[in-house]
């Protein structure tokens, strides 16, 4: 079987100078995420820490959102609530109709495999795998037969714009190209959601801009996108930003 193209090409990407063009704004669709009355304790030495005291929060599909507090306000461990990594001491969390609060660690690890897409600022791809390969990934713990999930991947792959980067490893992409391999690899599975920490984290302005504006596309075609980050101008291009502060929702609002 011959190895996929690993000719270089330009990919489409916002110019430079150009700021992102927002989507229209959607109306909000069915109940996705709802989360009433949790808390978050962790036991440090001697000490108890109160990440989360009551946190309630409803987020519906088609929806844009963007997590903000400074360090220390609860924003990680929020976080790692709505991406099924961790669940509460009390209170629920409903994520699509299904109690997930408390749910085994192997109930936890499907519903991320099968209904989030992540995207992380350090990318987390595997060094050693090509752009396929690592698209590829959730679709093996999935059980798509080779066949199908290479052909998912390699759609998946053009989609955001590296139809010509598929049999490349991470160190021969650019940071933005890395980027877009994790947003690939979280939209393969075709989620619920798309859980993106600090996306722009390790890449300069303009390639920053370069993945928001994919963002942006994401969005318009339905996608339900929660990010979390600690600035402002990130979060300006949701349509609703949450503040956390010391373990409680500061502020919940909606922008057009």
């Amino acid at each position: 079987m011959s190895s996929p193209s690993t000719s270089a090409s330009p990919e489409p990407v916002a110019p430079a100078h150009a700021s992102i063009k927002r989507a229209a704004y959607r109306e909000p669709g069915p109940l996705v995420i709802e989360i009433e009355n949790v808390t978050k304790l962790y036991k440090m030495g001697e000490e108890i820490v109160h990440a989360l005291l009551g946190v309630s929060i409803k987020v519906h599909r088609n929806e844009y959102l963007a997590v903000m507090g400074p360090s220390g306000s609860g924003k990680s461990t929020l976080m790692n609530m709505l991406g099924c990594l961790d669940t509460p001491t009390s209170g629920k969390y409903h994520f699509t109709g299904k109690d997930v609060s408390d749910m085994s660690d192997d109930e936890l690890a499907d519903i991320r495999n099968r209904e989030i897409g992540f995207v992380f600022q350090t990318f987390n791809l595997l060094p050693r795998s090509s752009s396929l390969q690592n698209v590829e990934l959730p679709l093996v713990y999935a059980g798509y037969s080779p066949a199908h999930r290479r052909e998912k991947a390699m759609q998946t792959l053009r989609d955001v714009g590296l139809g010509e980067r598929m049999g490349h490893k991470p160190n021969e992409l650019s940071g933005g190209q890395r980027q877009r391999v994790a947003i690939a690899r979280a939209l393969v599975n075709n989620p619920s959601i798309i859980l993106a920490d600090e996306p722009t984290g390790n890449l300069d302005s303009k390639t920053g801009e370069e993945i928001m504006q994919l963002l942006e596309v994401l969005y318009e075609q339905g996608n339900t996108i929660i990010v979390v980050t600690h600035e402002e101008d990130i979060a300006r291009h949701a349509r609703r930003i949450v503040r956390l502060r010391d373990g409680l929702i500061e502020s919940d609002v909606k922008q057009h």
